[in-house]
């Protein structure tokens, strides 16, 4: 089983995407895969298809322990991966956490449970460094950062890098960034090549082939509650995240051997 959280301390920068539309692209290529939402906001349930007002149990009572995996899982209809939901109630785990001892292990714990279970987790982060990012962090094997390529996402990229490397150092040996998805990429727009270019010359062979464009089709899925690769194949953003899916299952594949 492997383990990446989504994360980006940055918002609005295509995390939840990221997450919904890999998780249904690996689905599709037959990865037995499952969602981790721990976004109180509850985006990629909702964009699974999973109408986070109705849930018998979520996230939060699976990191407070009140359920176990197998009760909080559900399956999103459309996309065939499975989905550990989240809704508001997930604030209150931030509080309820503080006191608790191994706070920030309580998911490493639960999916360590289950490692025959799954070929991929992915595990959708909240933009902040919080209890719920830590927890995804400490869990992980790796970490996947959806980028825009414009010049604040630079600044937040540096932030971010130290957070790993002190999770790597003190609570997760495990932990190493995966690579960078370039994601809402406008090829028109200087500034994106610009730094496009940058980050290749930085991080080299840690940036992924895959570029996600700019996509109409992408944005309007999550209001019908399907994912983009799903809601319209052919569109090119769904296009390249069947791409990312193949370049996920490529890189894995190569670790092993």
């Amino acid at each position: 089983m492997h383990i990446f959280a989504v994360a980006n301390q940055k918002g609005g920068v295509g995390k939840t995407t990221t997450t919904v539309n890999l998780a249904a692209a690996l689905a599709a290529k037959g990865q037995r895969t499952l969602l981790v939402d721990l976004d109180p906001q509850g985006n990629a349930t909702m964009g699974s298809g999973i109408d986070k007002r109705e849930l018998k149990a979520s996230v939060y009572e699976l990191l407070l322990q009140m359920v176990s995996l197998a009760q909080a899982r559900v399956t999103s209809p459309s996309g065939k991966f499975d989905v550990l939901p989240a809704n508001r109630e997930l604030a209150g785990a931030e509080v309820e956490l503080v006191d608790l001892a191994q706070r920030e292990m309580r998911l490493r714990q639960v999916l360590a449970a289950h490692k025959d279970d799954y070929d991929f987790v992915l595990i959708d982060c909240p933009p902040s460094l919080s209890m719920l990012t830590l927890n995804g962090l400490c869990a992980a094997h790796g970490v996947i950062i959806p980028m825009q390529c414009e010049y604040y996402a630079l600044e937040g990229l540096s932030d971010l890098v130290n957070t790993i490397k002190k999770v790597h150092a003190n609570l997760n040996k495990d932990l190493k960034i995966i690579g960078l998805l370039r994601v809402m990429f406008d090829p028109r727009n200087t500034l994106s090549n610009h730094v496009s270019a940058q980050l290749e010359q930085h991080f080299g062979e840690k940036v992924f082939k895959t570029i996600v464009p700019r996509n109409v089709r992408l944005a309007e899925a999550p209001s019908y509650g399907i994912p983009g690769v799903i809601f319209d194949k052919a569109a090119k953003g769904a296009q390249a995240y069947l791409a990312f899916a193949e370049e996920m299952i490529e890189r894995v594949n190569n670790w092993k051997e």
